[in-house]
């Protein structure tokens, strides 16, 4: 059973540089990239924006790594679980159901049929979909876990911070921070969760924009991951990343430009003012497991399982975790204090439709230490 988790990891690793290799190459080429992106409508579409986009380079990724896999964890299918429909129309307004073939020559005939007849752009995308990619992990490959890839599903974000990714904006991250907004915070994210609690495991992070080349156009990623189960706790994160001094009283509180006034208003307190935004749930978490920031806080209910599963294992890891702000905020007026609350991810709101089965739908907080629960609670009871 310990060879079977620590073989997983090791394929997720793997299969998210695959992943990051499909997302570089589908930005490449201007004219592919434009073929590439679809808007999503009806249940698909995340209500939080106007227009709200899908690429093939998120279903791609998606499918690539549900087939991948399978392949080698035959027990894991109809236990991955990703964001994309893997439904996508062509030029031509024909519906093509996007998979990953067996042979190579199969799956270059259903990207052409997607591609509108594109052979040269099918060949090059299938080249990366079916290379023989393997990450090597010393710590990863010495993982010892009690627990079965039976026991364990997995959630898939292709492309989290999929607007960054289409808009492009080419900025780097700078050493002593992170992005506000561009390609590095467009994030794959692979999360591993118990199917009996729900809790999550294991995480993976690619982040396929991290550097540019320093010779040509192109850019360098870097991945991160994490397990926590049981008494084991190990992180690729071992030492964070400084951040400004700051007063030992004052949090630094990273939120979403489009957050509501009143929660800006009552977290400035807490943080002298200083509250910090960048784009994307995935990587405004991971700036978090990097120690960038103290806290991560979302009031609304616009993040999924998909967005928060992976870093969330590697918050748990670290001994930090991801609460449900709105049952953290009932404990609170209960004058329950230290309730965490931490999300799970083995449930769906049965009553609801789409996408929102599967949304985050009180609110988040992220953090390191849980000692920032009770600030930001008390800061926001009544607010909101």
């Amino acid at each position: 059973m310990a060879s079977g988790m620590a073989g997983l990891l090791r394929l997720l690793l793997s299969v998210a540089e695959k992943a990051a290799n499909v997302a570089r190459v589908c930005r490449q080429e201007a004219s592919l990239f434009e073929l590439l992106v679809q808007e999503k409508t009806g249940a698909d579409k995340n209500k939080k924006f106007v227009q709200d986009f899908k690429t093939l380079a998120d279903v791609l990724i998606q499918e690539m790594i549900r087939h991948d896999v399978c392949a080698k964890f035959p027990e894991l299918t109809g236990f991955i679980h990703g964001e994309e429909s893997n439904k996508f129309e062509n030029g031509l307004g024909e519906s093509v159901i996007v998979t990953v073939c067996a042979q190579e020559e199969d799956t270059i005939a259903l990207l052409a049929k997607v591609l509108d007849g594109d052979q040269n752009a099918a060949s090059l995308l299938t080249k990366v979909i079916h290379q023989d990619l393997q990450i090597r992990d010393e710590a990863a490959e010495s993982l010892q876990l009690s627990i079965s890839p039976v026991d364990v599903g997995i959630w898939i974000d292709p492309i989290d911070g999929t607007s960054q990714y289409i808009e492009g904006k080419e900025e780097e991250e700078p050493d002593e921070g992170f992005c506000q907004s561009g390609l590095p915070c467009a994030l794959v994210l692979i999360g591993v969760y118990l199917r009996s609690t729900g809790q999550p495991v294991m995480g993976v992070i690619n982040q396929p924009f991290n550097r540019k080349v320093s010779t040509g156009k192109g850019w360098k990623g870097q991945h991160v991951w994490g397990v926590s189960y049981g008494d084991v706790n190990v992180c690729s994160v071992t030492q964070r990343r400084p951040f400004c001094p700051q007063k030992k009283d004052d949090l630094s509180v990273l939120l979403s430009s489009s957050e509501r006034p009143a929660v800006k208003d009552a977290l400035a307190a807490i943080s002298s003012g200083s509250l910090m935004y960048a784009s994307g749930a995935g990587y405004k978490i991971l700036c978090v497991v990097h120690g960038l920031v103290d806290v991560y806080v979302l009031s609304e209910g616009s993040t999924f399982k998909w967005d928060s599963c992976a870093p969330h294992a590697l918050l748990r890891a670290l001994g930090g975790g991801i609460s449900d702000l709105s049952a953290c905020l009932r404990a609170h007026v209960n004058g329950i204090e230290g309730h965490a609350a931490e999300l799970t991810y083995h449930q769906p709101h049965t009553e609801s439709q789409g996408v929102d089965r599967w949304a985050n739908r009180g609110g988040i907080i992220a953090y390191l230490d849980s000692s920032v629960i009770d600030n930001v609670v008390a800061a926001l009871a009544g607010k909101i």
